[in-house]
């Protein structure tokens, strides 16, 4: 009997066809085990992006944003009124401001405190350090901004009565523009310091020891070996965190700012999210708030991609 020929890539598509089907059998439950994330960044992340056209359009309660009607200035009004709002572009300065002092300040602070911890030779000391210096992470921004109420306080506060004794007046930590900017980065980097220090202890003991056997072969010193092994075998980790945070320049938490604040510093503390949280929560100003939002996001996705694209050039690896 004469063989029939099959048609031209049949062969091809059953062969894959059949590959595929093995692998799945294989590995269905990989997949099974990301479906769920899969579907929390679909629903709640992804299907209320629907909502980001309201910053173009006249919100209104009872109607679905699709059928909303475009404002003013072909939609661009929001925008408009927000680079208009004085409010708006103080709480922007601040944000700005108070990122880049975080960044300057607070982002070498736990890679000089995971250098210090790995040099330190007695184990015991370097496990009691490590644990007191994670234990602020766990504290909210609530109960530290209460402790810091009653350390700081100007005249019954426990550092100002002691800077007293020694001749040292009052200082308005948290009542005086420029006090609070330096005690707001300060308890930043004491609440996250510890924390952030893991991922640079963990890629420090990636570190090839015989590096370290070599230099000491060699001579170095302590300091050489710092310099010449740990720092350079860290780097990659230390230009992937530098491309994140500077990608949240704009970004900003609200609960240190809002925690932290009063009205005797208004003028530094106000930052976006308590802009938003002002004026789109308490004002109702929906759409404005929104478009401010889209607005932050735009300008933190320029920055990553900017800080990633001078990464890669430096020839360091990036993350997108």
């Amino acid at each position: 009997m004469k063989k029939i020929p099959m048609p031209h890539g049949h062969h091809q598509i059953g062969g894959r066809g059949r590959r595929f089907r093995t692998y799945m059998s294989r590995y269905w439950t990989l997949y099974a085990m990301l479906a769920l994330p899969l579907a929390y960044f679909t629903i709640f992340k992804y299907v209320p992006m629907t909502y980001i056209q309201i910053a173009f359009k006249k919100y209104s309660i009872v109607l679905s944003p699709w059928k909303m009607s475009l404002a003013d200035n072909k939609g661009w009004q929001y925008f408009i009124q927000a680079f208009q709002n004085r409010d708006f572009l103080y709480a922007l300065r601040n944000t700005v401001m108070l990122n880049l002092l975080d960044l300057v300040i607070g982002f070498p602070a736990p890679i000089i405190f995971a250098l210090i911890l790995n040099e330190m030779p007695f184990r015991r000391l370097k496990r009691f350090t490590q644990t007191v210096a994670y234990m602020p992470h766990f504290l909210s921004w609530i109960i530290i901004a209460g402790l810091a109420l009653q350390l700081f306080a100007p005249n019954t506060g426990l550092v100002n009565v002691w800077l007293g004794k020694i001749g040292i007046g009052p200082i308005p930590f948290l009542n005086e523009s420029k006090s609070w900017v330096a005690t707001y980065i300060l308890l930043g980097v004491w609440q996250s310091v510890g924390w952030n220090s893991i991922i640079y202890l963990a890629a420090i003991t990636g570190i090839n020891p015989t590096l370290y056997e070599a230099a000491d072969i060699d001579g170095a010193g302590r300091m050489q070996k710092i310099r010449y092994i740990t720092i350079p075998g860290i780097m990659n980790t230390i230009v992937v965190l530098l491309i994140l945070n500077l990608g949240r320049i704009l970004g900003s938490e609200f609960d240190r700012p809002f925690a932290l604040r009063n009205a005797l510093v208004n003028n530094v503390s106000n930052v976006i999210s308590t802009f938003v949280y002002s004026a789109g929560i308490r004002g109702l100003q929906f759409s404005l708030t929104t478009a401010v939002g889209l607005f932050q996001s735009f300008v933190c996705v320029i920055f990553l991609l900017l800080s990633d694209a001078a990464a890669k050039r430096s020839g360091e690896r990036g993350i997108v």
